[in-house]
């Protein structure tokens, strides 16, 4: 006799969760749980977050996918601790130890020296535990089999890294930083530059764009609630793209835009724009110089 399965009834469900990602679970793992507490046809996450790094990780769950790229290639902050001595394969506590070196004695003015190097336009070697991919094969997979290829250096930005705290052993610092940044790269190169060799014993990350990290808001607390004060914690589709400018739909063409189609409007340029008719979100758009308002991500709301 064959088991009956209950299977899940996925539901359409639309907003943006801001999760406190814990340590100790892959994004992919914790996206997976917070569409599965909300029931969502349809999540994704926002760049991901290593196993043992913690902290904001914004699920955009149905429409709301359609505007996570914008957090992709968004400012991230993190606060990050290095400890000094020996670095490690992986660049963080779960490798093995590659290189060691003695530490130097630290003193508050050498370190914030140091840390102004870095601060700017810097170019970054990936990491061979990453996952970017050479000829289709994440390169993590490589390096678990002790194959590592050359790669190329890459611009990332450091816009603000501040001390907040260091022993004999070990800095704490507050990174603001360009997307694509390897945190883990930075404390290397940080800890090289220190005169020793380092790797990552903590990693937090406590902003995304303009999202500010919500502690409380884990998945243990989501899994506490009932379905409508989960619904009442997300936030609108459109808020990864809030700060665009707004404006309402021509009259008569809210129909016409829904299905992708362009409309004349007496309004100036602009690159994009958030479409409303009354306080519905339509989508985000482009005014041309001739003005007209191209559609170019529709909601289906």
């Amino acid at each position: 006799m064959k088991r009956s399965s209950s299977k899940i009834q996925r539901r359409p469900v639309n907003g943006v969760f801001l999760l406190n990602k814990p340590l100790g679970i892959s994004s992919n793992a914790a996206l997976q749980k917070v569409r599965w507490l909300y029931r969502a046809e349809k999540a994704g996450h926002t760049g991901a977050l290593d196993p043992l790094a913690s902290g904001l990780l914004p699920i955009c769950l149905g429409e709301a996918t359609k505007f996570s790229h914008y957090l992709l290639d968004s400012t991230k902050r993190y606060q990050a601790t290095i400890q000094l001595g020996h670095s490690t394969t992986t660049g963080d506590v779960e490798g093995e130890i590659l290189l060691q070196a003695e530490i130097p004695e630290l003193d508050e003015e050498r370190i914030r020296q140091v840390l102004a190097q870095f601060k700017g336009n810097i170019e970054q070697v990936p990491p061979m535990y990453s996952a970017l991919k050479k000829e289709g094969r994440p390169l993590y997979e490589l390096a678990r089999k002790g194959i590592e290829i050359e790669r190329e250096a890459r611009p990332v930005s450091i816009y603000a890294i501040e001390l907040l705290s260091f022993t004999a052993q070990s800095i704490t610092l507050d990174i603001t930083c360009s997307k694509g940044t390897y945190i883990r790269v930075l404390g290397e190169d940080v800890a090289q530059a220190l005169g020793s060799y380092g790797h990552l014993t903590y990693l937090h990350r406590i902003k995304t764009g303009p999202f500010d990290l919500i502690p409380s808001y884990t998945i243990e607390y989501l899994e506490s609630l009932n379905e409508a004060e989960r619904e009442a914690l997300l936030l609108p589709v459109y808020a990864p793209v809030d700060h665009f400018p707004k404006i309402q739909v021509p009259e008569g063409r809210s129909e016409y835009f829904s299905r992708g189609m362009e409309s004349n409007i007496e309004h100036i340029a602009e690159t994009q724009v958030l479409v409303f008719d009354g306080e519905k979100c339509l989508g985000l758009a482009e005014i041309t110089d001739k003005k007209r308002l191209v559609p170019k991500r529709v909601l289906n709301l």
